[in-house]
C-alpha cells in the first residue's frame, strides 16, 4: 500500500480549500490577508465557554490560549463568531466533519486561497497548530455584550466644557495640526504642521484607526481598536484629552456632526463587536442613542449575526451620518436631527463595504465593497444608490482622491490591495454624463498592498502607497503620477531611504497634505522595536523637505490634517 506523505496531503487540502471565500468574488491575496489578520482586542476579554461534546477534549488552560490565539490571528478574517468574513466559516458544523488531522495540515501548510501558512512560516508551532484544530471544532466562546451601562462604567469627563479655554490659548496654528497614529504605544502624536515640532503625545486607545475633528476644527476625536474614543481639545495650552469613554470591545470608526448648526453637537462611533453604533454629545461624549446592525444580509437576505460598522461619514449639507456595515452590504442614511425619532434609510449595496469618501461636490459618496470589487455610489439628495461599479481586486480607497482628468473631466480615485490597478470613476453626471459612474481610465501602479490615494485640489500629483505588498522595494517607496498626463508611467519616490532609518520594515503609509497644500506627508512605519519616521516632501519639485524621527515616533501609521479632516479635502 502506497504510504501518503504529509507534503501531499498538504498539497490536497489545501486544494480542496482553493476556492473564493465567498461567492463571487477571486480567493484572498497575500496583501488581503496581511490587512484583515491584525490582533483584535477581544483577545483579551472574557467570555462564556461551552465546550462541545463531540469535539476533541480540551482543557480550560487549552481553550483559553488557543482562543487568544483565534482573536491575534484569525477573527479578522474569519469573524468574531467564526461565521465567515474575508475568510471561511470555522463553526463546529463544518469544522467536525473534516477532523484534526486535515485541520491540522490546513492551518500549518495554508492554502492557495489566501490561508496563511501559520506552521511553516514559524508562526505556530505543531503544538499550537494541534491546539487551534481542536479549538475550531468547538462551540464558538460566547462574547458579552456592551450596552448603556457598560459604556457609562468607562466614560470620563476629565475637564468639563464650562473649565475648557473660552478661546485658543496657545500661538499653534492649530488648523494645521496633525494627528499621527502611534500604533503600538496606544498614543497620538499631535505635529505642528508649520515647525514640523511635536506638541504632544497623547495616550489613547490601542491601534487608533482614525482621528476626525470637530467642525469648529476646536475637537480630534480618536477611536482604537478596543473602542476606546479620546476627545482632545486643540484650544488648551498644550492640547490633551479632555474627555474619553469605550463605546464597544472592538471598533474602527468615529465621526462628527458637520452641517451647519450642528458643528461640535455630535459625534458617532461604529464598533465591530458588538454590532452597533452609538450617537454621543460632541463636547463630552456621553452616549445618548445605541443602534444595533444586526440583521439580514443584501442579495441571499441571511441573517447575519456580526455586522460590524466598516466607516462612518459625515455629510456637510444635512444633518445626517452615512453608515456602511461591512458584513450585510447596506448603507445607512440616518437623520440625526431628532434623535429621541431617529430615521434612518437603509440603502442595499454589496458585500463587504469598508471605507470610502466624498466626490469633489460633496453630493455623491463612494464606498468601496471590496469582497465584491466593487464601488457603491449613493446621491445624498435623494438617498438611492446611483450605481454599482466594478473595480479591479479589493479595492482599498482610504477617502480617495478627486481632481479633474484631462480628457474625462472630474474622476474619483481608488487604488486596490488586491491588483496594481488604479481606477478613475467619472463623477460628473450634469457635464460629463457619458463618463459618470463608470471606470474611464485605469492607472499602473507598483503592485498590490494600496492602502491610500490622495491628491489635493492644488496639486497636479496623484501619491500611491502600496505597504502591504510583500516586496520591501515596493512597501517601502511611493508612485507619483502626474495629473495632467495620465499616460505617463510613475515616479517612484525612496521614502522609506530618504528617512536614514536603520533595520526595520519601514513600510511607507498613508500620503496626507498640509493646509496649504504644498507638502505631502508619509509614515515610515516600522515595527515597535526598530526606528521609524515622518517624511515631508514638497509637492511641486517632489524633494524631500523635511524627517521627523525621534524616541517618540513609534510606530506611525494614520496621520490626519486638521484642516483637510474637516472639510474632507482628497
Amino acid at each position: 500500500m502506497k504510504t501518503v506523505t504529509a507534503l501531499p496531503l498538504a498539497l490536497l487540502v489545501a486544494a480542496a480549500y482553493a476556492q473564493p471565500t465567498q461567492p463571487g468574488r477571486a480567493p484572498v491575496t497575500e496583501p488581503e490577508i496581511r490587512y484583515q489578520a491584525g490582533g483584535s482586542p477581544l483577545a483579551q476579554e472574557d467570555m462564556h465557554q461551552d465546550f462541545n461534546p463531540k469535539a476533541p477534549p480540551m482543557t480550560k488552560a487549552e481553550f483559553d490560549r488557543a482562543r487568544q490565539i483565534y482573536f491575534e490571528r484569525c477573527a479578522g478574517c474569519h469573524g468574531v463568531l467564526r461565521k465567515g468574513a474575508t475568510g471561511k466559516p470555522l463553526t463546529p458544523d463544518l469544522t467536525l466533519a473534516k477532523g484534526s488531522e486535515i485541520l491540522k495540515v490546513f492551518i500549518k501548510y495554508g492554502s492557495p486561497a489566501g490561508m496563511p501558512n501559520w506552521g511553516t512560516a514559524g508562526d505556530l508551532n505543531d503544538a499550537e497548530v494541534d491546539l487551534m484544530a481542536r479549538y475550531i471544532q468547538q462551540t464558538p466562546p460566547q462574547r458579552p455584550e456592551w450596552g448603556m451601562g457598560d459604556m457609562k462604567k468607562t466614560w470620563k469627563v476629565i475637564v468639563p466644557p464650562d473649565k475648557r479655554p473660552k478661546k485658543k490659548e496657545n500661538a499653534f496654528n492649530t488648523d494645521n495640526i496633525f494627528a499621527t497614529t502611534l500604533r503600538d504605544t496606544g498614543e497620538v502624536a499631535l505635529i505642528d504642521g508649520d515647525t514640523k515640532k511635536i506638541i504632544n503625545i497623547v495616550k489613547t486607545g490601542y491601534a487608533v484607526h482614525i482621528s476626525r475633528t470637530s467642525g469648529s476644527m476646536r475637537y480630534v476625536y480618536t477611536i482604537g481598536r478596543d473602542g476606546r474614543i479620546n476627545l482632545i481639545d486643540l484650544w488648551m495650552a498644550k492640547p490633551d484629552n479632555v474627555a474619553e469613554i469605550r463605546i464597544g470591545l472592538e471598533a474602527r470608526s468615529v465621526e462628527t456632526s458637520r452641517a451647519k448648526g450642528y458643528e461640535d453637537k455630535l459625534v458617532i462611533a461604529g464598533a465591530y463587536w458588538p454590532p452597533q453604533y452609538v450617537i454621543m454629545k460632541g463636547d463630552t461624549l456621553e452616549p445618548m442613542k445605541i443602534v444595533s446592525t444586526r440583521g439580514m444580509t443584501v442579495g441571499d437576505q441571511e441573517y447575519h449575526p456580526e455586522p460590524r460598522v466598516a466607516s462612518i461619514v459625515g455629510e456637510h449639507l444635512r444633518p445626517h451620518f452615512i453608515v456602511n456595515v461591512k458584513e450585510t452590504g447596506k448603507i445607512l442614511m440616518v437623520n440625526y436631527a431628532d434623535l429621541k425619532n431617529i430615521r434612518s434609510t437603509e440603502i442595499e449595496a454589496a458585500k463587504y463595504l469598508h471605507d470610502g469618501g466624498w466626490d469633489a461636490t460633496k453630493r455623491y459618496f463612494l464606498v468601496a465593497a471590496n469582497q465584491s470589487n466593487k464601488i457603491a455610489v449613493v446621491d445624498t439628495r435623494s438617498d438611492k444608490l446611483t450605481a454599482l461599479i466594478d473595480v479591479d481586486k479589493i479595492p482599498h480607497p482610504g477617502r480617495g482622491a478627486n481632481f479633474v482628468h484631462p480628457k474625462f473631466g472630474p474622476v474619483w480615485a481608488t487604488g486596490h490591495l488586491g491588483s496594481e490597478k488604479i481606477a478613475l470613476i467619472g463623477t460628473d453626471p450634469a457635464k460629463h454624463k457619458a463618463n459618470a459612474w463608470k471606470v474611464v481610465q485605469y492607472l499602473d501602479g507598483q503592485g498590490g498592498g494600496n492602502l491610500f490615494i490622495k491628491t489635493h485640489p492644488k496639486s497636479k500629483n496623484l501619491w500611491v502607497d502600496t505597504p502591504l505588498n510583500p516586496d520591501p522595494k515596493i512597501a517601502q517607496s511611493i508612485a507619483v503620477f502626474d495629473i495632467a498626463n495620465l499616460d505617463k508611467p510613475a515616479v517612484i519616490l525612496p521614502i522609506a531611504e530618504w528617512a536614514g532609518l536603520g533595520e526595520g520594515a519601514k513600510r511607507v503609509v498613508q500620503p496626507e497634505y498640509n493646509k496649504a497644500g504644498d507638502e505631502v506627508w508619509f509614515a515610515v512605519w516600522s515595527a515597535k522595536n526598530h526606528e521609524s519616521a515622518l517624511v515631508v516632501v514638497d509637492d511641486k519639485s517632489r524633494k524631500l523637505k523635511a524627517v521627523i524621527k525621534g524616541k517618540e515616533i513609534v510606530t506611525p501609521t494614520g496621520h490626519f490634517n486638521v484642516y483637510n479632516t474637516t472639510h474632507d479635502v482628497y
